[in-house]
Protein backbone atom coordinates (compact mmCIF):
# COMPACT_ATOMS: atom_id res chain seq x y z
CA UNK A 1 0.00 0.00 0.00
CA UNK A 2 1.38 3.41 -0.94
CA UNK A 3 2.11 5.93 1.74
CA UNK A 4 -0.14 8.97 1.79
CA UNK A 5 1.57 11.93 0.20
CA UNK A 6 1.91 14.86 2.58
CA UNK A 7 2.37 17.30 -0.28
CA UNK A 8 5.30 18.55 -2.28
CA UNK A 9 7.74 21.14 -1.02
CA UNK A 10 6.68 24.00 -3.30
CA UNK A 11 9.62 26.15 -2.27
CA UNK A 12 12.07 23.41 -3.19
CA UNK A 13 10.27 22.78 -6.48
CA UNK A 14 10.39 26.47 -7.39
CA UNK A 15 14.11 26.68 -6.52
CA UNK A 16 14.83 23.67 -8.70
CA UNK A 17 12.84 25.16 -11.60
CA UNK A 18 14.57 28.54 -11.20
CA UNK A 19 18.04 26.97 -11.15
CA UNK A 20 17.18 24.81 -14.16
CA UNK A 21 15.89 27.89 -15.95
CA UNK A 22 19.10 29.81 -15.27
CA UNK A 23 21.14 26.87 -16.52
CA UNK A 24 18.98 26.75 -19.66
CA UNK A 25 19.45 30.48 -20.30
CA UNK A 26 23.20 30.11 -19.83
CA UNK A 27 23.29 27.29 -22.37
CA UNK A 28 21.19 29.27 -24.86
CA UNK A 29 23.64 32.18 -24.61
CA UNK A 30 26.53 29.75 -25.01
CA UNK A 31 24.96 28.24 -28.13
CA UNK A 32 24.31 31.70 -29.63
CA UNK A 33 27.97 32.65 -29.21
CA UNK A 34 29.13 29.37 -30.72
CA UNK A 35 26.92 29.64 -33.79
CA UNK A 36 27.96 33.28 -34.24
CA UNK A 37 31.69 32.66 -33.83
CA UNK A 38 32.11 29.31 -35.59
CA UNK A 39 31.51 28.63 -39.25
CA UNK A 40 32.57 24.97 -39.41
CA UNK A 41 33.61 22.33 -36.96
CA UNK A 42 30.75 22.65 -34.48
CA UNK A 43 28.85 19.63 -35.80
CA UNK A 44 31.65 17.12 -35.09
CA UNK A 45 32.03 18.47 -31.56
CA UNK A 46 28.29 18.19 -30.93
CA UNK A 47 28.33 14.63 -32.26
CA UNK A 48 31.19 13.74 -29.90
CA UNK A 49 29.56 15.34 -26.85
CA UNK A 50 26.11 13.91 -27.60
CA UNK A 51 27.73 10.53 -28.07
CA UNK A 52 29.50 10.79 -24.73
CA UNK A 53 26.29 11.87 -23.00
CA UNK A 54 24.31 8.99 -24.51
CA UNK A 55 26.98 6.46 -23.53
CA UNK A 56 27.16 7.92 -20.01
CA UNK A 57 23.38 7.78 -19.64
CA UNK A 58 22.88 4.36 -21.22
CA UNK A 59 25.71 2.70 -19.29
CA UNK A 60 25.40 4.68 -16.04
CA UNK A 61 24.65 1.59 -13.96
CA UNK A 62 27.61 -0.38 -15.33
CA UNK A 63 29.99 2.57 -14.97
CA UNK A 64 28.94 3.24 -11.36
CA UNK A 65 29.19 -0.43 -10.39
CA UNK A 66 32.64 -0.73 -11.96
CA UNK A 67 33.88 2.52 -10.38
CA UNK A 68 32.70 1.54 -6.89
CA UNK A 69 33.56 -2.15 -7.08
CA UNK A 70 29.93 -3.03 -6.29
CA UNK A 71 28.76 -6.58 -6.86
CA UNK A 72 25.16 -7.53 -7.67
CA UNK A 73 23.80 -9.84 -4.96
CA UNK A 74 20.97 -12.34 -5.28
CA UNK A 75 18.09 -12.84 -2.88
CA UNK A 76 19.84 -15.91 -1.51
CA UNK A 77 23.02 -13.93 -0.85
CA UNK A 78 21.31 -10.96 0.86
CA UNK A 79 17.76 -11.97 1.86
CA UNK A 80 17.23 -9.16 4.42
CA UNK A 81 18.40 -6.47 2.02
CA UNK A 82 16.16 -7.79 -0.75
CA UNK A 83 13.20 -7.95 1.63
CA UNK A 84 13.68 -4.31 2.67
CA UNK A 85 13.90 -3.11 -0.94
CA UNK A 86 10.84 -5.13 -1.97
CA UNK A 87 8.80 -3.66 0.89
CA UNK A 88 9.88 -0.10 0.09
CA UNK A 89 9.26 -0.54 -3.64
CA UNK A 90 5.73 -1.76 -2.88
CA UNK A 91 5.07 1.36 -0.81
CA UNK A 92 6.63 3.65 -3.43
CA UNK A 93 4.97 1.87 -6.38
CA UNK A 94 8.34 1.22 -8.04
CA UNK A 95 9.72 -1.82 -9.85
CA UNK A 96 12.33 -3.59 -7.77
CA UNK A 97 15.85 -2.58 -8.81
CA UNK A 98 18.90 -4.78 -8.80
CA UNK A 99 20.73 -4.76 -5.49
CA UNK A 100 24.49 -4.52 -5.06
CA UNK A 101 26.93 -4.53 -2.18
CA UNK A 102 30.25 -2.68 -2.03
CA UNK A 103 32.93 -4.31 0.11
CA UNK A 104 34.08 -1.10 1.80
CA UNK A 105 34.22 0.03 5.41
CA UNK A 106 33.08 3.52 4.34
CA UNK A 107 29.39 3.73 5.40
CA UNK A 108 27.47 4.81 2.32
CA UNK A 109 24.93 3.98 -0.37
CA UNK A 110 24.03 5.07 -3.90
CA UNK A 111 21.56 4.48 -6.72
CA UNK A 112 22.12 4.59 -10.45
CA UNK A 113 20.48 3.51 -13.69
CA UNK A 114 18.90 5.28 -16.64
CA UNK A 115 15.31 4.62 -15.49
CA UNK A 116 13.40 2.71 -12.79
CA UNK A 117 13.41 -0.49 -14.89
CA UNK A 118 17.22 -0.44 -15.20
CA UNK A 119 18.14 0.80 -11.74
CA UNK A 120 20.64 -0.45 -9.19
CA UNK A 121 20.69 0.36 -5.48
CA UNK A 122 23.95 -0.33 -3.69
CA UNK A 123 25.05 -0.25 -0.06
CA UNK A 124 28.47 -0.72 1.48
CA UNK A 125 29.30 -3.38 4.02
CA UNK A 126 30.33 -0.54 6.34
CA UNK A 127 26.80 0.88 6.19
CA UNK A 128 25.23 -2.48 6.96
CA UNK A 129 27.46 -2.95 10.00
CA UNK A 130 26.83 0.49 11.47
CA UNK A 131 23.10 1.10 10.94
CA UNK A 132 20.10 -0.74 12.30
CA UNK A 133 17.31 -2.07 10.08
CA UNK A 134 15.08 1.02 10.25
CA UNK A 135 18.00 3.35 9.47
CA UNK A 136 18.99 1.24 6.47
CA UNK A 137 15.38 1.42 5.27
CA UNK A 138 15.55 5.22 5.50
CA UNK A 139 18.72 5.23 3.39
CA UNK A 140 17.29 2.80 0.83
CA UNK A 141 14.11 4.89 0.54
CA UNK A 142 16.31 7.95 -0.17
CA UNK A 143 18.08 6.07 -2.96
CA UNK A 144 14.83 4.74 -4.38
CA UNK A 145 13.55 8.32 -4.57
CA UNK A 146 16.55 9.18 -6.75
CA UNK A 147 15.46 6.32 -9.01
CA UNK A 148 11.83 7.46 -9.05
CA UNK A 149 12.86 11.05 -9.84
CA UNK A 150 15.12 9.87 -12.70
CA UNK A 151 17.99 11.87 -11.29
CA UNK A 152 20.57 10.19 -13.53
CA UNK A 153 18.70 11.59 -16.54
CA UNK A 154 18.29 15.00 -14.89
CA UNK A 155 22.00 15.34 -14.10
CA UNK A 156 23.06 14.02 -17.52
CA UNK A 157 20.93 16.64 -19.28
CA UNK A 158 22.10 19.35 -16.86
CA UNK A 159 25.76 18.60 -17.52
CA UNK A 160 25.49 18.19 -21.30
CA UNK A 161 26.61 21.68 -22.34
CA UNK A 162 29.10 21.80 -19.48
CA UNK A 163 30.79 18.85 -21.18
CA UNK A 164 30.78 20.74 -24.46
CA UNK A 165 32.19 23.87 -22.78
CA UNK A 166 34.98 21.83 -21.17
CA UNK A 167 35.85 20.26 -24.52
CA UNK A 168 35.85 23.62 -26.31
CA UNK A 169 38.07 25.07 -23.58
CA UNK A 170 40.67 22.43 -24.37
CA UNK A 171 40.31 22.96 -28.11
CA UNK A 172 40.63 26.71 -27.59
CA UNK A 173 43.83 26.27 -25.62
CA UNK A 174 45.27 24.03 -28.34
CA UNK A 175 44.20 26.51 -31.02
CA UNK A 176 45.96 29.33 -29.16
CA UNK A 177 49.12 27.34 -28.60
CA UNK A 178 49.41 26.05 -32.16
CA UNK A 179 48.18 29.17 -33.92
CA UNK A 180 45.07 27.51 -35.34
CA UNK A 181 41.48 28.46 -34.90
CA UNK A 182 37.93 27.20 -34.85
CA UNK A 183 36.25 26.95 -38.20
CA UNK A 184 39.13 28.45 -40.17
CA UNK A 185 39.12 31.70 -38.12
CA UNK A 186 36.96 34.04 -40.12
CA UNK A 187 38.69 37.04 -38.50
CA UNK A 188 42.16 36.09 -39.79
CA UNK A 189 42.06 38.81 -42.48
CA UNK A 190 41.75 41.56 -39.88
CA UNK A 191 44.81 41.70 -37.63
CA UNK A 192 43.00 44.06 -35.24
CA UNK A 193 40.15 41.63 -34.60
CA UNK A 194 40.00 39.36 -31.60
CA UNK A 195 40.76 35.77 -32.74
CA UNK A 196 37.76 33.46 -32.84
CA UNK A 197 39.57 30.83 -30.77
CA UNK A 198 40.08 33.36 -27.98
CA UNK A 199 36.38 34.36 -27.96
CA UNK A 200 35.29 30.72 -27.82
CA UNK A 201 37.88 29.95 -25.15
CA UNK A 202 36.74 32.77 -22.85
CA UNK A 203 33.03 32.06 -23.35
CA UNK A 204 33.62 28.34 -22.79
CA UNK A 205 35.52 28.92 -19.56
CA UNK A 206 32.85 31.29 -18.22
CA UNK A 207 30.06 28.91 -19.24
CA UNK A 208 31.79 25.96 -17.60
CA UNK A 209 32.44 27.84 -14.35
CA UNK A 210 28.86 29.13 -14.01
CA UNK A 211 27.32 25.81 -15.05
CA UNK A 212 29.58 23.99 -12.55
CA UNK A 213 28.04 26.02 -9.74
CA UNK A 214 24.47 25.69 -11.07
CA UNK A 215 24.79 21.92 -11.57
CA UNK A 216 25.94 21.54 -7.98
CA UNK A 217 23.00 23.66 -6.88
CA UNK A 218 20.63 21.32 -8.73
CA UNK A 219 22.41 18.34 -7.18
CA UNK A 220 21.85 19.74 -3.69
CA UNK A 221 18.16 20.25 -4.42
CA UNK A 222 17.91 16.64 -5.67
CA UNK A 223 19.29 15.50 -2.32
CA UNK A 224 16.67 17.50 -0.42
CA UNK A 225 13.99 15.97 -2.68
CA UNK A 226 15.34 12.45 -2.06
CA UNK A 227 15.39 13.06 1.70
CA UNK A 228 11.77 14.14 1.52
CA UNK A 229 10.92 11.10 -0.58
CA UNK A 230 12.48 8.83 2.03
CA UNK A 231 10.36 10.42 4.76
CA UNK A 232 7.16 9.97 2.72
CA UNK A 233 7.90 6.37 1.73
CA UNK A 234 8.82 5.18 5.22
CA UNK A 235 6.43 7.50 7.02
CA UNK A 236 9.19 8.10 9.58
CA UNK A 237 11.71 10.88 8.83
CA UNK A 238 13.55 10.04 12.06
CA UNK A 239 14.94 6.87 10.47
CA UNK A 240 16.84 8.83 7.83
CA UNK A 241 17.80 11.55 10.32
CA UNK A 242 19.40 8.96 12.59
CA UNK A 243 21.12 7.31 9.63
CA UNK A 244 22.56 10.61 8.35
CA UNK A 245 23.89 11.48 11.79
CA UNK A 246 25.54 8.07 12.18
CA UNK A 247 27.06 8.07 8.70
CA UNK A 248 28.39 11.61 9.13
CA UNK A 249 29.93 10.92 12.53
CA UNK A 250 31.41 7.58 11.48
CA UNK A 251 32.90 9.09 8.31
CA UNK A 252 35.38 11.07 10.42
CA UNK A 253 36.71 7.79 11.87
CA UNK A 254 37.49 6.24 8.46
CA UNK A 255 41.19 6.33 7.43
CA UNK A 256 41.96 8.92 4.75
CA UNK A 257 43.30 6.24 2.43
CA UNK A 258 39.96 4.42 2.46
CA UNK A 259 38.08 7.67 1.79
CA UNK A 260 40.31 8.48 -1.19
CA UNK A 261 39.52 5.10 -2.75
CA UNK A 262 35.82 5.97 -3.00
CA UNK A 263 35.96 9.76 -3.53
CA UNK A 264 35.17 9.31 -7.23
CA UNK A 265 31.65 8.21 -6.21
CA UNK A 266 30.91 11.26 -4.04
CA UNK A 267 28.31 12.68 -6.42
CA UNK A 268 26.35 9.42 -6.09
CA UNK A 269 26.72 8.81 -2.36
CA UNK A 270 24.09 9.77 0.20
CA UNK A 271 26.88 11.60 2.10
CA UNK A 272 30.17 12.45 0.33
CA UNK A 273 33.27 10.64 1.56
CA UNK A 274 35.47 13.71 1.45
CA UNK A 275 39.06 14.01 2.62
CA UNK A 276 38.81 17.81 2.22
CA UNK A 277 35.67 19.86 2.85
CA UNK A 278 34.53 22.83 0.75
CA UNK A 279 34.45 26.10 2.64
CA UNK A 280 31.34 27.34 0.83
CA UNK A 281 28.04 25.56 0.25
CA UNK A 282 28.01 27.10 -3.23
CA UNK A 283 30.59 24.53 -4.36
CA UNK A 284 29.04 21.47 -2.66
CA UNK A 285 27.11 18.77 -4.52
CA UNK A 286 25.34 17.78 -1.26
CA UNK A 287 23.70 20.10 1.28
CA UNK A 288 25.35 20.46 4.70
CA UNK A 289 24.19 17.72 7.04
CA UNK A 290 22.74 20.29 9.47
CA UNK A 291 20.42 21.69 6.80
CA UNK A 292 19.29 18.24 5.74
CA UNK A 293 18.44 17.34 9.33
CA UNK A 294 16.55 20.62 9.80
CA UNK A 295 14.53 19.99 6.61
CA UNK A 296 13.70 16.45 7.75
CA UNK A 297 12.66 17.74 11.18
CA UNK A 298 10.25 20.14 9.46
CA UNK A 299 8.81 17.27 7.42
CA UNK A 300 8.39 15.28 10.64
CA UNK A 301 6.38 18.15 12.11
CA UNK A 302 4.19 18.23 8.99
CA UNK A 303 3.54 14.53 9.49
CA UNK A 304 2.82 14.92 13.17
CA UNK A 305 5.89 13.00 14.26
CA UNK A 306 7.83 14.93 16.91
CA UNK A 307 11.56 14.60 16.38
CA UNK A 308 14.24 15.89 18.70
CA UNK A 309 17.49 17.17 17.17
Amino acid sequence: MKRRNFGRDRGLTLRMLATGGLLGLLYVGFAVVLFSALNVGLAPMLVIVIGLAVVQYWTSDKLALAASGAKIVSQEQAPELHAMVERLCAMADLPKPRIAVVDSDVPNAFATGRNPKHAVVAVTTGLQRRLDEKEIEGVLAHELTHVANRDVLVMTVASFFAMLAAMLTRFGLYAGMWGGGFGGNRNSNNSNSVPVWLIVLVVSIVTYMISWVLIRTISRYREYAADRGSALITGAPEYLMSALQKISSQMTLIPQQDLRQVEGMNAFFIIPARTKAFTSELFMDHPPIEKRLAALAEIAREMGRPVSQ
